[in-house]
């Protein structure tokens, strides 16, 4: 079945449900999407209710609303609701399984250089406590995570490899249906960061071969801020060990027993932003209703016509890798530090971020980049944006 494209009249829907995408050219989808609407009514409803009613008293009378959340994020990534969790960020969801693996002195793990700042911390702080080792794999000549130089890292005292699928720098998308093909053939836990992947492209965790994935709620799914989710297959949840446990992880027995919750529940926190787990669910819903392959391809091709433009203009140095691109182009003007460029920008009402040597340590800086404007389009964004970006980045 051939998939239909976006149509004009889709983007302007897209447009309708997006109030703030009149106001400003919104390149900075990769930090947080413009707040989708529907998502934004319910969650502003649902704190409505509670300022009526009481908090406990409204998330037990919007019990559907606030489970829908678990079928919807499954329907996205190809999973089971019980085997997500609400996290209240992606780096949360991501440390939650990753803190409870029960790493050994000398045991290691594989991770790439795009691995995300907070990630590569939580490598080092283990490396500190608990004795691990990291195998960092380089990049290959396209850029993206090199497969031979993964595949021969691989020990006996491997036990799991982490990737970053999108980096937060740059258009990369990594291979990681390749990688989770090598874990499978190793018998690894295979970690996947999808925080910028996660309504980016489609994600489908059996075909990926991951056995954990997180993501967050405010960026490609355009839900809202403090949002998150955790993956975690039933075929391994019983060796990841949640690193804190309260009433909602677990049951307590009697005076000295507790037992965890039988799904990936038990990495969830008994309090939480009830409001905004019903805003992500509608949001992946709204996702799923649209067709992540068309949000995807239209986001994919918006980004390659900023790169051919940017790039025809004479003026820019574009720094995207990897054979498959998304939807982050990241770029310097000639002459003009990239903080210029993004307060020039910003002056002209044009959103986009910059991405500095020190939240990218392990690969920046061995491109001798200091930093790069990172501009991110969605599928709302349009072509006339995209030409009038191009326009006003390159008229200093």
């Amino acid at each position: 079945m051939t998939m239909s494209l976006l149509s004009k009249r889709d983007v302007e829907a897209l447009r309708d449900d997006t109030p703030g995408a009149g106001n400003r050219i919104h390149f900075n989808n990769a930090g947080t999407g413009l707040a989708l609407g529907p998502a934004l009514a319910a969650v502003q409803d649902h704190l409505n209710l509670e300022s009526q009613i009481g908090g406990y008293e409204a998330s037990a009378a919007q019990t559907d609303a606030y489970k829908a959340f678990y079928a919807n994020i499954a329907a996205l990534i190809g999973a089971q609701p019980h085997e997500i969790a609400f996290v209240e960020n992606a780096t949360r969801a991501w440390d939650m399984a990753f803190y409870g693996i029960d790493f050994r002195p000398g045991d290691r793990v594989i991770t790439g250089r795009s691995e995300y700042v907070s990630n590569y911390m939580a490598l080092l702080h283990q490396k500190a406590q608990a004795g691990i080792e990291i195998d960092l794999i380089d990049d290959d000549d396209d850029g993206q995570i090199d497969l031979k130089a993964l595949e021969a890292a691989i020990t006996p005292r491997t036990r799991l490899i982490a990737l970053t699928h999108i980096p937060t720098f740059g258009g990369l998308i990594n291979p990681a249906e390749e990688v989770g093909e090598i874990a499978a053939r190793h018998k690894l836990l295979f970690l996947l960061d999808a925080c910028q992947s996660a309504g980016h492209i489609p994600l489908d965790v059996g075909t990926i071969g991951c056995h954990i994935l997180s993501g967050t709620g405010r960026k490609y799914l355009r839900g809202p801020r403090g949002t998150g989710f955790l993956y975690v297959s039933a075929d391994v949840l019983d060796q990841i060990h949640p690193p804190f446990v309260d009433l909602a992880s677990a049951d307590w027995i009697d005076a000295n027993t507790f037992a965890l919750k039988p799904d990936s529940t038990r990495f969830e926190n008994w309090e939480r932003f009830v409001a905004g787990q019903i805003g992500l669910g509608v949001a992946a819903g709204y996702t799923i209703g649209i067709g992540i392959e068309r949000i995807s391809h239209r986001i994919c091709d918006l980004a390659a016509s900023l790169r051919t433009e940017l790039a025809s203009s004479g003026k820019i140095t574009l720094h995207d890798r990897g054979l498959r691109k998304g939807g982050i182009v990241t770029f310097q003007v000639t002459g003009e530090a990239p903080a210029r460029t993004m307060a020039r920008l910003t002056e002209k009402g044009i959103n986009v971020s910059v991405s500095t040597a020190a939240s990218a340590r392990i690969d920046l800086p061995l491109r001798g980049l200091s930093s790069l404007v990172r501009a991110s389009v969605h599928a709302f964004n349009t072509e006339l944006e995209v030409e009038d970006f191009v326009r006003i980045t390159t008229s200093r």
